[in-house]
């Protein structure tokens, strides 16, 4: 039996943190979950900062990922909600350091980008987007899950650029397709 990969993408947040997991075995990707996690009732910034270590430590031990995705902080007008994204990442990081699993980090341009061909979409259109390319429904109110499975999915296109992961075969002329396909030729 071929060997799944599973991803696990993180839109870090210190309100709602969203997650998002993929599975994929060389260029074919599969939706398997997403959700999020609700910060709002934590009474300070540390106690928001443990619980998304706990949190996404229990994802990590329910779905096995072999790598994680995560959205890197970005600098907007106040620099003071930078250093707490930048926190709240670092605890979901520091979760996956734990359980040894290989970390890649992707600004929100990329990933906007990655999944809709626009750096500057708007978190509909990104929601839009990762429905269509997963074949799944979404709702409004989960932006924050679908932002992390986009996350996800653009990890996955990184992987599929560099080829790691899959081995596939020279196909790039006639014959070889007919050795490989000998059905498929009449």
């Amino acid at each position: 039996m071929a060997n799944w990969r599973t991803i696990l993408g993180i839109d870090p947040g210190t309100r709602i943190l969203g997650f998002g997991v993929v599975r994929y075995l060389c260029n074919r990707v599969e939706y398997v979950d997403m959700g999020v996690v609700n910060l709002k009732g934590e009474p300070d910034h540390f106690s928001v900062l443990n619980r998304i270590l706990r949190e996404v430590s229990a994802i990590i031990d329910k779905y096995s990922p072999d790598e994680m995705a995560i959205e890197a902080p970005f600098y907007g007008k106040n620099p003071q909600v930078m250093l707490k994204l930048g926190r709240a990442q670092g605890s979901a990081i520091a979760s996956a350091n734990l359980k040894n699993i290989p970390i890649t980090e992707y600004p929100p341009r990329t990933v906007k980008l990655a999944v809709t061909g626009k750096g500057s979409a708007s978190k509909i259109q990104v929601s839009s987007m990762v429905h269509s390319l997963l074949n799944i429904e979404t709702q409004e109110k989960y932006l924050d899950s679908t932002d992390a499975l986009a996350i996800a999915l653009c990890h996955f296109y990184h992987i599929q650029k560099t080829n790691y992961g899959c081995s596939r075969k020279n196909s790039s002329s006639w014959e070889n397709f007919i050795k490989d396909n000998p059905s498929r030729v009449k």
